[in-house]
């Protein structure tokens, strides 16, 4: 039997208190053996962001005094939930558990009136109304008689009532009513699930019945379940129920923060601690949990002031890692003031390794280093997820980061990375957020300055551009390089212009410039090839074609003007390339010279082994020829073994389909039967 308010273990093992199956057990012992195994259930683990009790709203002072069976006490919640351990612990705080963020405990409030179901009341946690649930009386004795049969006699004292199939003894009478069978359950009896799918029933009954019943300790219970289950997003959904349930009870509003903080929603679970000391000055764990929140988002003076607000010696270990953060962030600002960025960086990683890993800040100080460092696509990766930072931001416009706003500081970092991302316009929207916010701010205004004058400057080359006026674009181009002489996608534009005005080594210059800055950027690096072309740079127009081959796979463009470097290239050193040829159908080879001839060729050939009446080869066919107009720098050759004994028998081929891939008349790859995957994979990997 469970204490009022609390579910039965459903993975209870043999051996703790209950009767085994066949087995009629006096009802008595088994009554004082369930106390017993409540008192024995383990506690449940730390989870690192642990969910806080559900602290009782105030008692209704309208029961009536006159009640015989009248009583106050405390109910556990499951002390395998989130809330176990601290449901025991008296109301004072424990300084031995001083670190501890949050596990769910606390009592409720209960009133009995004679034998009738103790009443829950939360008081003006509900809206001054009385919300009930009902629950078995832990103070009554069974009454009536065990029969051989197992039948308990009938007794005019107490009603039958229908208890739940899946809780020891619930329901709104005594416990005793019902029947105890052999080997299972009736009515009140003791149910006896095995495995772990009991759990998952029970966690799943549990649901239903707070869906159903619209309890708040029954849809606690369930948000308690899933929590411990890691399931932050369904334990949320009932933790936000509970909370309008009970707008007004601290312990709900801590659970939901700490739901929050599982999912990752740092700044709504401090608003949720920041509402549970408001009605709970004296919580221990929500100031805790606000001292981590808070260190996490790099606001250091908060995290202190909650360390020292719990009533308790602060914790050595959080206040070292407050101190440390304090101190690397100092020297952020140092190292930036005087444009040390590789410093920077540096100090930024120590303080996110020290605790602050989550504050917007340092992630812009990160991203600003790296752009400097001339590492844009870097510093872009940093900012992949720009709504969450935004998120972060402290909500006190007050605070200062580097001599500005910080919201300020993470909008002129944002604005600089999509300008060097070539987003502009993103840029200027940005830059004038952090003007709105702080515009007084010497160093906000001349960022702003900058990026509105880059803009301009691209949106006046790009129209010139168009126009076919590729002087006065390049001119524009240049405009804009002043205010920001690294904007790679400046460098390119102005490189295109330089190409369509013949001045090739100027287009290759620039489009170097853009490559040193951005080694990633696609559009330079095959500007950059074109130029190599006009000016008959073979070598280096292969080489830049070969990596943009890799990069580009797909792309049959840059496929013919590899293949068309290559013959050049071949040429100037007089290689013989009357035999190189590119694309076009797959060539069916019938004599062995032919075949020797084909594959001796340079660059890579596919030779397709084949019978046509193959069921196998008839599937795999319409691949191949797929193949060769997706690769056209490799030679395909397709020979079938009933047509052309003697190749099948040079090759030593028996079965078919098989393929062998040839690399400047070397065999390099052989598979017999592959499957489209595969030889697509192998095609690809030896034609780059």
């Amino acid at each position: 039997m469970s204490r009022a308010g609390e579910t039965s273990r459903p993975d209870q093992k043999a051996g703790s208190g209950l009767a085994a199956p066949g087995q009629v057990e006096p009802v008595a012992d088994r009554f004082q053996a369930a106390l017993r195994m409540e008192e024995n259930k383990p506690d449940f683990p730390d989870l690192g962001s642990p969910v806080s009790p559900l602290r009782p709203c105030p008692a209704n002072s309208s029961s009536s005094s006159s009640s015989s069976g009248s009583a106050s006490g405390k109910v556990a919640l499951p002390p395998h939930s989130p809330s176990g351990p601290a449901a025991r612990m008296p109301a004072a705080p424990d300084p031995g558990r001083r670190s501890h963020y949050g596990e769910l405990s606390g009592e409720i409030s209960q009133r009995q009136s004679g034998s009738g179901p103790l009443i829950f009341s939360v008081g003006s946690g509900c809206g001054g109304s009385s919300c009930t649930a009902s629950s078995p009386n832990t103070n009554v004795l069974p009454t009536g008689n065990i029969y051989p049969s197992g039948k308990i006699g009938k007794t005019g004292m107490m009603p039958r009532t229908t208890p739940r199939s899946d809780v020891l003894g619930s329901g709104t009478g005594n416990y005793g009513h019902g029947s105890i069978m052999r080997g299972g359950m009736s009515g009140g009896g003791v149910a006896r699930p095995s495995g772990g799918a009991s759990m998952g029933n029970s966690v799943d009954s549990m649901t239903r019945r707070a869906t159903r019943r619209m309890d708040p300790q029954e849809v606690t219970r369930a948000g308690n379940e899933h929590y411990k289950r890691g399931q932050y997003g369904e334990a949320l959904a009932f933790y936000d129920r509970a909370v309008a349930m009970c707008p007004e009870n601290a312990a709900c509003r801590s659970n939901r923060a700490a739901a929050l903080m599982g999912l990752g929603r740092l700044r709504e679970a401090v608003r949720e601690c920041e509402e549970t000391v408001r009605l709970d000055p004296a919580n221990e764990r929500a100031h805790h949990r606000l001292a981590c929140l808070n260190l996490r988002l790099g606001l250091v003076e908060d995290a202190r002031k909650h360390l020292l607000l719990t009533g308790q010696p602060p914790d050595p270990v959080e206040l070292q890692k407050t101190r440390a953060v304090e101190r690397h962030l100092v020297k952020c600002g140092d190292t930036r003031k005087i444009g040390d960025w590789k410093s920077a960086l540096r100090e930024a990683d120590a303080a996110i390794a020290e605790g602050a890993d989550s504050c917007p800040l340092l992630i812009a100080l990160r991203a600003e280093a790296l752009l400097h460092l001339q590492h844009p696509d870097e510093a872009d990766s940093v900012l992949s997820r720009p709504s969450e930072f935004e998120d972060s931001l402290p909500l006190s416009s007050a605070t200062k980061i580097f001599g500005m706003l910080s919201s300020s500081y993470f909008y002129i970092v944002r604005a600089q990375v999509d300008m060097a991302m070539g987003r502009f316009d993103n840029a200027v929207t940005a830059a004038e957020k952090a003007r709105k916010v702080d515009a007084r701010n010497i160093e906000v205004t001349m960022v702003m300055s900058n990026v509105r004058s880059v803009a301009r400057a691209r949106a006046q080359g790009n129209e010139l551009f168009k126009l076919g006026n590729f002087a006065e674009a390049c001119a524009a181009y240049g405009e804009g390089l002043r205010y920001d002489p690294s904007n790679s996608v400046l460098l390119c534009n102005r490189a295109a212009c330089r190409s369509k005005l013949g001045q090739w080594q100027k287009s290759v210059d620039d489009c170097s410039e853009a490559l040193r800055i951005r080694p990633n950027y696609t559009k330079a690096l095959l500007r950059r090839a074109d130029s190599f072309a006009k000016l008959e740079c073979w070598a280096e127009c292969v080489r830049d074609y070969e990596v943009l081959r890799k990069e580009l796979p797909w792309d049959s463009e840059v496929a013919e003007a590899l293949f068309h470097a290559q013959v050049a290239l071949k040429t100037c050193r007089g290689e013989d390339v009357s035999n190189l040829k590119f694309g076009g159908e797959v060539e069916e080879v019938t004599s062995i010279e032919q075949f020797r001839a084909a594959i001796s060729l340079p660059g890579t050939s596919v030779v397709y082994f084949m019978v046509a009446s193959n069921p196998q080869c008839t599937q795999i066919t319409p691949s191949v020829d797929a193949l060769c107009n997706r690769y056209p720098s490799a030679n395909f050759l397709r020979v079938d073994i009933n047509r052309s004994p003697d190749v099948a028998k040079a090759e030593n081929v028996r079965i078919v389909p098989t393929f062998k891939i040839y690399k400047n008349g070397t065999r390099v790859k052989e598979m017999i039967c592959p499957s489209q995957q595969v030889l697509e994979y192998s095609v690809r990997h030896y034609s780059l």
